[in-house]
């Protein structure tokens, strides 16, 4: 049986192989309360999707936040 990585370790290992820093405590809280208004007010896919578009478009988390609950 091999040992599954926590959900935190994983974003570090990918963060590590991707050459970026991974996030801290807090913006990985920032970033799932957007995953969540993203997935509560459509449909999950728009959960991860959002956050992509933060990376993209280089916005603080807590900016990106207040525009997701703007669109609804």
């Amino acid at each position: 049986m091999t040992d599954q990585m926590t959900g935190r370790e994983w974003v570090a290992a990918f963060a590590a192989s991707i050459g970026v820093e991974a996030p801290d405590e807090a913006t990985i809280e920032a970033l799932l309360d957007l995953a969540g208004v993203a997935a509560h007010a459509s449909e999950r896919i728009a959960a991860p999707i959002a956050c992509y578009l933060v990376g993209r478009a280089g916005l603080e988390v807590d900016a990106a936040k207040a525009a997701a609950e703007a669109v609804g």
